[in-house]
């Protein structure tokens, strides 16, 4: 097996790919590249491993970024420090998304997603690419409701009735298109991947919003964007100058 690794820290890089040998000693790691330039020079020129170990955070900006010149058609495992780019890795081919600092069996897990893939692929004639087969599971379109309790009883509040969900003193917080707040019993990195990434953004740490919801973009200092919801949030809603990208192509593409 050749593995690529994107890693823009040289120390991280290195760590990870001693990790590697011990997992998985027959593997070849056979580069290591720091930045989206390098990543996309070395897949032009050398041709697609078998996998890749990515970082999403490079120097020069998004790994995403690496996707729109470079077709990557082998697996990819992310490996970042953010819970946030969950579903963006996802539709990048991600089998599996480590956040640091993950363990030897973290990594062993990974590998083993990573053969159950290429199994699944070895016993189908027909060879569906990733975003097809959680297409079939259902994982697009994400979950239909939640279940919230209040006043002592379980109350179904269905997903296209969410207008936001934030964090409020550590907690997932729903919150309704008729303003009716409901904490849930989950993290929000957790919520967010079991909802549709066409109709729900994360717009920043403590922030995940319906797209129904949207009112006005505008534009804010420091490049960033502030988005106003049709539903009143406790706070200015500001999406960082780093996602202001990913965010106007989702609007634009959904």
């Amino acid at each position: 097996m050749k593995i690529l690794i994107v890693e823009d820290e040289l120390k991280a890089a290195r760590s990870l790919a001693a990790l590697i040998a011990k997992v998985k000693p027959e593997a070849t790691v056979v580069a290591q590249v720091q930045s989206i330039e390098g990543a996309v020079d070395h897949l032009t020129e050398a041709g697609m491993p078998d996998l890749i170990f990515m970082d999403i955070q490079l120097s020069d900006g998004l790994s995403f970024e690496i996707f729109k010149s470079v077709k990557i058609q082998c697996p990819v495992v992310f490996c970042t420090a953010y819970g946030e780019y969950a579903l963006d890795a996802i539709k990048a081919n991600g089998v599996d998304y480590l956040l640091k600092p993950f363990s030897k069996e973290d990594l062993q897990e990974a590998f083993n997603k990573v053969d159950n893939l290429k199994n699944f692929f070895q016993q189908n004639a027909a060879r569906p690419d990733l975003e097809d087969i959680l297409k079939r599971l259902g994982q697009d379109e994400g979950k239909k409701s939640f279940l919230v309790t209040k006043a002592n009883k379980y109350i179904t509040v269905p997903t296209d009735q969410v207008a936001f969900i934030y964090i409020r003193n550590e907690l997932s917080t729903l919150v309704t298109f008729q303003a009716q707040e409901y904490t849930l019993g989950q993290p929000l990195d957790q919520v967010q991947t079991q909802l549709s990434a066409k109709q729900f953004f994360r717009l920043n740490r403590q922030y995940l919003v319906n797209f129904t919801a949207i009112k006005e973009v505008e534009h804010y200092f420091a490049r960033k964007l502030y988005v106003k919801l049709s539903v009143p949030t406790p706070e200015q809603l500001l999406i960082g100058k780093e996602k202001t990208s990913a965010f106007l192509s989702w609007l634009e593409n959904r």
